[in-house]
């Protein structure tokens, strides 16, 4: 559904009503074209004194053919063309925190962020990266890295203009992990996430591969539920799209228009009603034809919206089983047969209702929740595998479903974030290609909201 309010606030005559007006002044998201550089700009460095990072984000930006610039901060003799100018204005900012060790160094933080916040472009990217607090050996360094998640989200209040800000906390000995979130952070592909906060753990060596950026995910074998419409069919087409070949799932009774969507990107369907008692060993033969699954994308849903005094039992249970139950179902079904291959990836669709809860959706709420809690516990046993976990909580998504809102909810929907907008199924199908990535290794046990940092919720 189209965003007239965002087309028309996008023109010269319409941002000048809306500034005078106070009303939000959207700005229209750069996304990804094939064939395009992975960020159309220079990015500035940065750091503090202990950084630890620079020489290796320096030889990734490198291979990624980013115009690197930098900061003062981090300048010496040898470096000194670099040197960064106030007056050049940059796509990106980067800021290596990961040497800081206690608060009194974050005035380096400041410096950098204080004499080069003028100089970011629109739909510009800001990547602040540390150590998971959890992991430092001594408070002050913990509680210094803690305090990087609040600074973030603040930036990534104040700069607007399309403008995105993420953590990434890099553990010691596994920076080489880095460069597939580097390549989706600093792209458009990112263009509807914000303000979040990502770690990159040590990924089992065994699983590393040789990585074709131009086409990741070619000989890669791709299940996808719910693939019929929205945000399933996105998903499809994009891993698709990075080479995969995938297998749309759907209900029976969806089959004319999941064979639109399989034409449209010569994938092979499979026509399964998740809910019956055949579902799983339906699956785990599929896989087994195939040689195994490499990536398997949970996101069949369904929604029953009801206050709990009004809800009936049927509705709890049916949500509950569908977004829940038949996720958990199918991993061990498949962890049972060893129907996902070794460093395979399992994604999840949750949800920000599943983080700040909203009301008529208390099952709902409860089973994207749970999905959560499935993805932090299942990660550590599946690592043992070689086999990442994560998910996606989308928030606002211009679908068919949000359509349906009413008007006023719809609209609230869409400006009650950072971008001023509702995103697009594309923004999430894009997060979910990146952690399907090989160079994902290191990415597991994460949720990553794509709701354009919304104001409800953590």
């Amino acid at each position: 559904m189209k965003d007239r309010y965002l087309n028309f606030a996008s023109t010269p005559f319409g941002g000048k009503i809306a500034a005078l007006l106070g009303l939000p002044q959207p700005k229209v998201l750069e996304r990804y074209t094939p064939r395009k550089n992975v960020i159309d700009g220079d990015v500035l460095l940065g750091g503090n004194a202990h950084s630890e990072l620079i020489d290796v984000i320096q030889k990734q930006l490198t291979r990624i053919k980013a115009p690197l610039h930098l900061h003062k901060s981090v300048l010496d003799n040898k470096n000194k063309a670099n040197a960064w100018r106030p007056e050049t204005l940059v796509k990106a900012l980067i800021f290596d925190a990961s040497g800081l060790v206690e608060s009194n160094e974050t005035v380096a933080l400041f410096d950098f962020f204080q004499t080069a916040a003028r100089s970011l472009l629109p739909n510009g990217r800001i990547i602040i990266l540390g150590r998971r607090p959890r992991k430092c050996p001594d408070p002050k360094q913990s509680a210094v890295q803690r305090s990087l998640e609040g600074f973030c989200r603040s930036l990534a209040k104040e700069f607007r203009r399309g403008c995105t800000a993420q953590l990434v906390y890099v553990d010691e000995g596994v920076s080489s992990e880095l460069e597939s979130t580097l390549r989706f952070l600093l792209s458009p592909r990112s263009a509807y996430v914000s303000g979040q906060v990502i770690s990159i753990r040590k990924a089992p060596r065994s699983s590393r591969e040789k990585i074709n950026w131009n086409s990741p995910l070619k000989s890669k074998k791709a299940l996808v539920t719910g693939a019929s419409q929205g945000i399933g069919a996105a998903i499809a087409m994009v891993l698709a799209r990075e080479g995969a070949s995938v297998t749309c799932l759907d209900i029976p009774n969806a089959k004319d228009a999941l064979t639109k969507v399989i034409k449209k990107i010569d994938a092979k369907m499979l026509l399964v009603d998740l809910r019956s008692d055949s579902a799983a060993s339906k699956l785990v033969n599929a896989a087994e034809a195939e040689g195994g699954w490499d990536i398997v994308v949970h996101n069949a849903g369904i929604t029953r919206d009801k206050t709990i005094a009004n809800m009936p039992l049927g509705d709890w249970e049916s949500v509950v089983k569908v977004n829940l139950s038949v996720q958990e179902t199918i991993n061990d079904a498949f962890m049972n047969a060893d129907a996902i291959n070794k460093g395979g990836r399992i994604i999840c669709v949750s949800s920000i209702s599943g983080i700040a809860g909203n009301r008529g959706q208390t099952n709902y709420a409860l089973s994207k929740a749970g999905v959560i809690g499935m993805v932090e516990a299942l990660a550590p046993h599946l690592a043992k595998k070689g086999i990442t976990i994560n998910a996606v909580a989308p928030g606002f998504i211009e679908t068919e479903m949000t359509s349906k809102i009413p008007f006023g909810a719809r609209q609230a929907g869409r400006r009650m974030n950072s971008m001023g907008q509702g995103g697009l199924p594309v923004d999430v199908a894009e997060s979910i290609a990146w952690f399907a990535s090989p160079g994902s290794n290191g990415i597991t046990a994460n949720i990553v909201r794509v709701c354009g940092q919304s104001i409800i919720g953590a």
